[in-house]
């Protein structure tokens, strides 16, 4: 790029865009949402136990680090002055829960990702004590269900088993955070007067912030028993935090003196880096799971069909909040890197597009990720993974259609309780995210929605939602958020190519699938009689159920002789 070119630039917003599976920095052009460089790194998850998802705290944020740096180098290497970038965002994997010691840094447990199902008896003891067993007892408050899916019950199992936790908390040395809060905290110097902070769309997916007063809930602090001094404050999504100090973890300063302006959770960064800012207006992101937003405008929606109130925006102190109906999905992105790792049946994620075009239907096979449990509409967490419909014929390729196609069903049938509650169906879904670049999956996702699927040519939509928001704060003002100025984007397009009774037979046999899939795992063993555990109240129902069966075949065998 020309020393010309470069002053054309104008200035530079970036945004640093957490993943559940990778960390990414990426530059933007502020006058044109041009992506000028990046840099990605992968992430390692870690599975100590079955239903357990953790990552290393401190790995992630090193992750971040090499970002910054990569990205920087490759900037000079284009002749673009890393000092045009005036600002820098935040987006970052929701729920995903860290505690860490204000005092030296350090964390005092891995991260518990939001996946994470070892919560189960916590949601199960905190139901328990609402009256009627209701686990939407603070859905009023916090439109969300009492779920393993949110930080408060990640908190409070740390607070229950972890020592080096509870003992921080009673030292006065704990801090609390999603992994937004853990990365500002970080990079505004951490232990030297680190900004503990976070936004109102990331508190309002941890169960102990009122939606409706935007602010944490002393109520809901004491329900799920959690100190109020722990918890980060709350600002706007666009605001100045603090300012990028030098660390010794990265190699170059350069960007030391840059102010941290932006903030929202990934699901609300790609609403507005789909520019979804008027009510109506609705993106699914396909990532590790899949979730499907609706901007409801300035009041909050609570659904009446298994769908989240969740904060959309709120763009500056004097700002209103903006909210959002949710559908969320624990499985979509996953379950390719499960084909992946787990079967060996694809070398690398874009493999299971070949093999699904391969044969272009499922043969009747249905797959049921419910890896974590089912999430919207059910949130039923007994749920487990099924493949069904198998014959003799089946093969991989059919199974990686199948994963496709369960992709599109969920999306589906968030989307059915999405037009439910709104009173006013889609007529096309904007789409985002990673899984996007497979076309047989935009195809598929075309055909069982019956209705076009766009999807915009520059895909890095949350890391420019949350560029956006940076650039947009009060102080910075290098980015307008008014409808004359956003750049409109190029986008592809898809539309149905089946006809709809043959989606809806399609439908209606994974719907099938899925029922078989529900309750399926008892989280507790139960005690009998004599105090002691029973092995069938620990196995899974399936197993339990067949045993049951078996029993009884005896006994009616035994009694005929």
């Amino acid at each position: 790029m020309s020393a010309s070119n470069n002053m054309m630039l104008g200035p530079l917003v970036a945004a640093i865009d957490q993943g559940t599976s990778s960390t990414r920095f990426l530059v933007f052009n502020a006058s044109t949402s041009e992506l000028l460089s990046h840099h990605q790194v992968e992430i390692e998850q870690k599975f100590p136990k079955e239903g357990w998802v953790e990552e290393n705290p401190k790995e992630i944020l090193q992750s971040v680090y090499e970002c910054i740096d990569k990205t920087c180098e490759k900037l000079s290497q284009l002749n673009i002055k890393i000092s045009n970038i005036k600002a820098i965002g935040v987006s970052n994997q929701r729920e995903t829960t860290v505690v860490w010691d204000r005092l030296t840094g350090e964390p005092l447990y891995n991260a518990i990702v939001w996946l994470d199902l070892r919560t189960q008896s916590t949601v199960e003891r905190l139901i328990k004590k609402t009256p009627g067993e209701n686990k939407n007892h603070v859905r009023d408050k916090t439109g969300l269900p009492i779920s393993t899916y949110f930080s408060a019950v990640k908190l409070r199992w740390l607070l229950d088993n972890v020592e080096e936790v509870r003992k921080a908390v009673s030292d006065d040395r704990a801090l609390f955070g999603t992994i937004d809060s853990w990365l500002i905290w970080n990079l505004t110097g951490g232990k030297n007067n680190g900004v503990h902070c976070t936004d109102v769309t990331n508190a309002s997916r941890t169960l102990l912030f009122n939606i409706h007063t935007l602010d944490w809930d002393k109520e809901l602090c004491q329900f799920f028993d959690v100190p109020m001094d722990i918890l980060p404050k709350v600002r706007s999504s666009s605001e100045i935090y603090g300012i990028m100090k030098i660390s010794s973890k990265m190699k170059s300063g350069v960007l030391a003196g840059v102010p941290i302006s932006g903030c929202l959770g990934d699901q609300s960064a790609a609403l507005v880096g789909q520019m979804c800012f008027k009510e109506g207006m609705a993106k699914n992101t396909y990532g590790t799971g899949c979730f499907l937003l609706y901007n409801t405008g300035e009041k909050p929606a609570m659904s009446e069909h298994g769908l989240l109130t969740t904060v959309a925006y709120k763009m500056g102190r004097d700002k209103p909040a903006f909210y959002a109906l949710e559908g969320s999905v624990a499985i979509a992105g996953a379950v390719i890197r499960w084909l992946q790792d787990n079967l060996g049946i694809i070398e690398k994620a874009s493999d299971v597009e070949k093999l699904a075009s391969s044969v272009g239907t499922s043969y009747g096979c249905y797959f049921v990720p419910a890896f974590s449990g089912l999430y919207a509409p059910y949130w039923e967490p007994s749920a487990r993974g099924i493949i069904c419909g198998l014959t003799q014929f089946t093969n991989k390729n059919h199974i990686a259609f199948a994963a496709l196609e369960a992709v599109c069903f969920q999306t589906r049938e968030i989307l059915d309780a999405m037009n439910k509650d709104s009173g006013i169906p889609l007529t096309q879904l904007q789409v985002d995210g990673g899984m996007t670049v497979n076309k047989v999956l935009m195809q598929l996702q075309a055909d069982i929605l019956c209705i076009p699927v766009v999807k915009p040519s520059m895909p890095e939509t949350t890391a420019l939602g949350a560029a956006m928001a940076a650039g947009a704060a009060e102080g910075i003002k290098v980015w307008s958020l008014e409808p004359e100025d956003l750049t409109s984007v190029t986008c592809e397009r898809f539309e149905p190519q089946i006809n709809p009774e043959e989606s809806e037979y399609r439908y209606g046999r994974w719907k099938k699938a899925v029922q078989k899939s529900m309750v399926w795992e008892i989280t507790e063993p139960q005690l009998n009689h004599n105090g002691e555990s029973s092995i069938f109240n620990s196995l899974p129902i399936g197993i339990y159920i067949m045993s049951s069966m078996l029993m009884l075949i005896g006994a009616k065998y035994i009694s005929g002789l």
